[in-house]
């Protein structure tokens, strides 16, 4: 199953990649590509240390290197000073002591510099907020909640199967405060990934988008006709309508606008996440950091 998938990455971080299968091109992308060190703060007083930041975890060597990094990065708050001065003056903005908890975590997590940089640049930087449409397509949360997780998955793709059941702890967790919505991004690698998409849009025709999501996610390796035939039995549809939804033009297109708006973020495999309008380029074990950084602000 998926042989596109680069299963020689063996952690939650991995993805399948539809790179080699022309899924996105990255011509006329709605993602600003991060520019390495690219939020760089002007010279100044440095700040050697912050009241509300727990350096706790870190060695000294990594307490130094977090020190260099809040002091050169730019606060993501739009005014020419660095983090480590937004945050230290007590500006206006709430934003800047998140940001240097945030480099704190990469630094203990084992982050290079430059790949520090590169997330704080997605995370913060002016040009790398995106719009990402999700009214109107699938959502599990509070409709409402402060943080909205946009997920492009594909349901043939292992590393999406091992994120399912992630994403539905952190919605536990985080009850009325993160929704996730779902968009289809099936690769063309992934035969099954396609009919299974236009299973569960056809599902959700009769309000089970995702009773099916979680039934395709379950048993990956059983994605044949006579398996979407037998969920949709199991949750109770009228078969006669799942049939003509699952072949009808309307779904195709559906998918295919999934697929647009991911090509038009330069989505390069499953599961790709936008949180809150930035790009998620952690693995998704570390969504719930991230997310109580999101709440912090």
């Amino acid at each position: 199953m998926g042989l596109v998938c680069a299963l020689a990455l063996l952690s939650i971080g991995a993805s399948c990649s539809g790179a080699r299968n022309g899924e996105t091109s990255g011509e006329g992308s709605g993602e600003a590509q991060p520019q390495q060190g690219g939020s760089r703060a002007p010279s100044g007083p440095r700040v050697e240390r912050l009241e509300a930041v727990d350096l706790g975890d870190l060695t000294a060597a990594e307490r130094r290197v977090w020190v260099d990094l809040v002091n050169a990065l730019l606060s993501p708050c739009g005014e020419p000073v660095s983090v480590a001065r937004c945050a230290d003056e007590g500006r206006a903005c709430r934003t800047c002591v998140p940001a240097a908890r945030y480099v704190s975590r990469l630094i203990a997590e084992g982050y290079e510099r430059s790949e520090i940089e590169e997330l704080y640049e997605l995370r913060y930087g002016r040009d790398t907020a995106v719009e990402v449409q999700s009214e109107g397509f699938p959502m599990r949360g509070a409709p409402m909640a402060p943080v909205t997780i946009v997920e492009f998955s594909d349901f043939e793709c292992p590393y999406c199967g091992r994120a399912h059941p992630l994403l539905a702890e952190l919605l536990r967790d985080f009850e009325g405060q993160v929704k996730v919505v779902f968009r289809n991004y099936p690769l063309s690698g992934h035969p099954r990934a396609m009919p299974a998409a236009r299973a569960a849009v056809a599902a959700g025709q009769q309000g089970k988008f995702w009773e099916m999501a979680d039934l395709l996610f379950e048993h990956q390796r059983a994605l044949e006709d006579e398996d979407l035939e037998r969920y949709a039995q199991q949750l109770g549809l009228d078969m006669e309508r799942f049939h003509a939804d699952l072949h009808s033009p309307e779904t195709q297109a559906a998918i295919e606008r999934d697929r647009e708006e991911g090509r038009r973020l330069n989505v390069e495999g499953t599961p790709t996440f936008f949180v809150n309008g930035r790009r998620f380029r952690e693995p998704p074990t570390s969504l719930p950091a991230y997310v109580r950084e999101e709440l912090d602000q």
